[in-house]
């Protein structure tokens, strides 16, 4: 269909207008539009988590589900985000079974996060693109400058020692503190990159 957009995520930034939302920023993948959409904090976890390939100790509900479909030879094709109605999205998930073919309604969080998983292709239409898409200042068009605008935290992770790092990462990783987490891996991976 001509009329679709593929599409890819970005990142996500915290809201500066909605107290404890996110804003999860897809971009045009042959082009300079990027849609931003206010999402929870239980679904930015759930996508930064993926992102970060981080792996929780036990499955959250998106990983669920993917092992349930995957169990039952169900997969998901696409995530189609169909429609925009007073500043809300909609999509789509497309499911095939066997020979069949399946529509299932979906809050955009649930399906970006599921197409993550799945690794299957995120679309929107052009009318939904020209409607809600803009195109960020050059500072903002990378994903490392989205991360950049992430508050840091104050605590000084950058002065801890390595081992001391993979400890709290553990730990973290045990207790289910994805946002400390992800904080750690960050700072070791960045370590990684200038000893590597």
């Amino acid at each position: 269909m001509g009329n679709k957009v593929k599409l890819r995520v970005m990142g996500l930034t915290f809201s500066q207008t909605q107290t404890g939302s996110y804003a999860l920023v897809l971009a045009e993948e042959s082009g300079k539009k990027r849609i931003p959409i206010m999402i929870g904090a239980f679904e930015a976890q759930a996508i930064a988590l993926h992102l970060e390939e981080l792996k929780p100790p036990r499955p959250l509900t998106h990983d669920l589900f993917l092992s349930f479909s995957r169990a039952y030879g169900v997969d998901l094709k696409e995530v189609l985000i169909n429609k925009l109605e007073e500043g809300i999205f909609y999509s789509e998930l497309v499911f095939s079974h066997d020979d069949e073919t399946v529509r299932i309604d979906s809050r955009t969080s649930d399906a970006v996060a599921l197409a993550l998983r799945f690794k299957c292709p995120i679309f929107t239409t052009v009318e939904i693109l020209e409607k809600a898409g803009i195109i960020l200042e050059e500072k903002a068009e990378t994903e490392k400058d989205i991360e950049e605008e992430l508050p840091v935290d104050e605590d000084p992770i950058e002065s801890k020692p390595l081992p001391e790092l993979e400890e709290l990462l553990a730990q973290a990783i045990a207790n289910e503190d994805y946002e400390t987490a992800s904080q750690l891996r960050d700072e070791l991976k960045r370590r990684q990159d200038i000893e590597g």
